[in-house]
């Protein structure tokens, strides 16, 4: 799908501040996502990504700038109010159960009902038949939908929650490190479906400490150090090294690289007039 420029972006974050206490934890942090596109949010552990992603997910409230969805001002009270406007997030533990079935944790809080009241039930040939169905729709071969989510490789289980939040209508989809766990195939599994994503038009933020993986998938990278932007740039005016480059605190590595070499070596032969002073004595 190709991404309009010109068209407002799904969610757009203008100097974002947040506070703890006596710590800043975001200061002046600004990222827009638009429709069939993916943005990468890079950082080391502290940088402030959790932090960033809870204020865009409406975990936590801002405390300076703005943020608007589809250019409307927002502050949410909650998740749920986030989730209204088609804003979901899949954390690193899934929210799934896994002892139960497949069909069950793609319906899990949504399940779905037939019959009139008291006489209500489960409607679960419906819930079985579409959640294989949507499965299905975005490549994911389940061999058996009534298995146990949990035998479910760590692939799959990603894939089963990116594919629940697109059915129940996910217009930004917020992926905090889904391939932090995972090996190079399975790794693998979950970047093709965060592509497939972006090609049926959601607008997708990929949370990774990972610069080889953002860099495969990728539109926009965003860069955090120290609860600031350290980078914010589009993918053509980036190369990998550059953005492997930001996130290993490139800058601070080269301001040290300059001051060390500013230190002249030390004068050998003193060095060995005084090793040779100090044996006599």
């Amino acid at each position: 799908m190709t991404v309009d420029k010109e068209q407002p972006p799904i969610l757009e974050l203008t100097d974002i501040g947040k506070t703890f206490g006596n710590i800043r934890a975001l200061s002046g942090v600004s990222l827009s996502v638009r429709q069939g596109e993916v943005t990468c949010i890079l950082g080391d552990n502290g940088a402030g990504k959790s932090t960033l992603i809870k204020i865009i997910s409406g975990l936590h409230s801002y405390d300076d700038g703005s943020y608007r969805v589809a250019g409307e001002q927002v502050k949410f009270a909650s998740p749920r109010e986030a989730l209204d406007l088609g804003i979901a997030t899949v954390y690193q533990d899934l929210a799934l159960a896994p002892q139960q079935s497949v069909w069950r944790n793609f319906y899990l809080g949504s399940e779905l009902t037939k019959g009139v009241w008291p006489l209500r039930m489960l409607d679960v040939e419906t819930m079985r038949d579409t959640a294989d169905e949507e499965l299905q729709k975005m490549g994911i071969h389940v061999p058996d939908i009534d298995q146990p989510v949990g035998t479910l490789s760590g692939g799959q289980r990603q894939v089963v929650a990116i594919a629940r939040a697109i059915h129940f209508g996910a217009k930004v989809l917020i992926l905090d490190e889904p391939t932090a766990a995972l090996g190079v195939k399975q790794s693998g599994v979950v970047l093709k479906y965060i592509s497939a994503a972006r090609k049926a038009g959601l607008g997708v933020i990929f949370i990774t400490h990972n610069p080889h993986h953002a860099f495969l998938v990728g539109d926009h990278f965003v860069v955090l150090r120290q609860g600031e932007l350290e980078l914010s740039s589009p993918r053509k005016e980036l190369t990998l090294d550059d953005l492997t480059h930001h996130m290993s605190g490139g800058a601070d590595l080269d301001a040290l690289k300059h001051e060390l070499q500013r230190i002249e070596p030390p004068d050998v032969g003193a060095v060995h007039e005084l090793a040779e002073a100090e044996q006599e004595s």
